[in-house]
């Protein structure tokens, strides 16, 4: 018994080990052809996961999952940190109206597109209801790794921080609609009232828990100290979204957002400083992990269907900010770049398609096939397109 317990813990350092060389290694090779790190790191992980080289099999996977919590419980954390309300001041509802309307016009354009080509409504619903989603995770690598700043850069963390959340709001609008349509008798109500709940439940926890984490910043001023209190502070937000269902994006988000500004400018950057030490070996492994999961095999499933989603979301999501950007009279490069940086998507589209499947069972299957699919390319071509759109705003050196 404690033979097989070890082997099993040693077989997972070793992956551990495995991830993080073939990340660096990989992430030096992207960056010899002028590409995000990222990008390295993704296909390090597809190439030795099971979908190609298979070092890292199938059935270790699951025994990492504590990697992808907690890499993306500090990337959303470090989005918070950049919610100051002295730049809302300045910019008003601008990010705000631009990722309404870039996760809606995704919507309507996937949903359009696909009762043209002549898909029943449900399932054009609740496939298009998935493309609003957003993923911040590869988009915040690239603007640390190029040190972007600009107003384009501003803008973009506000609005894949804020997309989460219209995400959360079209998907259950759709699904609700969608529901009716297939089952008469579904409750419409609780479809509706349970991202309210989620979304509202995570900010409400996440400044909560932002205002107690000022307590003991007063008392612990070593390194050390304070360093241990964001890790806490950030798993103890992870538990909470984890144990009342609510978005982990959030609340960590609302964590960050909480700290920096109710504590002094001082205070928030020294934490940063120190958050920023340590999270380079997650991000890898993070990275490295969901490049391993990418599957290969579910691409020649996707149909028609899948092609449809693939482009006509990007068509959407750049419509829908070039809009918003122009109602708000934003900077003439926002308008102009800021919608092709929004091509990555991740977890938050694998979780909803995982819903979609429980939901709607009858299209479960072939909504998991395409936003999988989705995921493998838009993760892969997303931080590349994001660092050119970046590079031609003028905000990266």
């Amino acid at each position: 018994m404690l033979s097989e317990f070890s082997s099993t813990y040693f077989n997972t350092f070793i992956y551990l080990a495995l991830m993080i060389f073939f990340g660096m290694f990989m992430g030096r090779m992207a960056k010899h052809i002028h590409l995000p790190n990222v990008t390295g790191y993704l296909v390090a992980g597809l190439l030795i996961g099971p979908s190609v080289f298979g070092l890292i099999p199938a059935q270790a996977l699951p025994n990492l999952d504590i990697i992808a919590d907690t890499a993306l419980g500090f990337i959303a954390f470090s989005i918070g940190t950049e919610f100051k309300i002295s730049y809302f001041k300045r910019v008003g509802a601008t990010p705000i109206v631009i990722a309404f309307l870039e996760a809606l016009m995704a919507v309507v354009f996937v949903v359009a597109a696909l009762l043209i080509a002549g898909f029943s409504l449900p399932f054009s619903l609740v496939l298009g209801s998935i493309a609003a989603a957003t993923a911040p995770a590869a988009t915040i690598m690239v603007i640390k790794q190029y040190k972007a700043k600009g107003p384009v850069t501003e803008m973009l963390l506000s609005v894949v921080a804020l997309d989460d959340a219209a995400a959360l709001m079209l998907f259950g609008i759709a699904v609700a609609v969608a529901q009716s349509i297939s089952n008469p008798g579904s409750s419409v109500a609780s479809a509706l009232i349970n991202p309210v709940i989620e979304i509202v439940g995570a900010i409400v926890c996440g400044f909560i828990l932002g205002l107690i984490f000022l307590l003991p910043l007063r008392f612990f001023k070593k390194d050390g100290n304070r360093l241990a209190l964001t890790v806490a502070f950030v798993f103890v937000g992870i538990g909470v979204a984890s144990i009342f269902g609510l978005s982990q994006l959030l609340l960590c988000m609302a964590l960050g957002a909480s700290l920096t500004n109710f504590a002094s400018g001082q205070n928030t950057n020294h934490i940063i400083k120190l958050t920023d030490g340590i999270t380079p070996p997650i991000f890898i492994l993070f990275f490295v992990l969901s490049g391993a999961e990418l599957q290969l095999s579910v691409i020649p499933s996707i149909g028609i269907a899948g092609i449809i989603y693939l482009i006509v979301r990007v068509v959407g999501k750049i419509a829908g900010a070039s809009l918003g950007s122009v109602m708000c009279h934003a900077d003439k490069k926002i308008t102009k770049y800021l919608g092709f940086s929004l091509m990555p998507q991740a977890g938050v589209a694998i979780g909803l398609s995982l819903l979609a499947t429980q939901i709607v069972p009858e299209f479960g299957a072939e909504i998991r096939a395409i936003i999988l699919c989705g995921t493998l390319i838009y993760e892969l071509i997303g931080p590349a397109v994001t660092k050119l759109s970046l590079k031609k705003a003028g905000e990266i050196e």
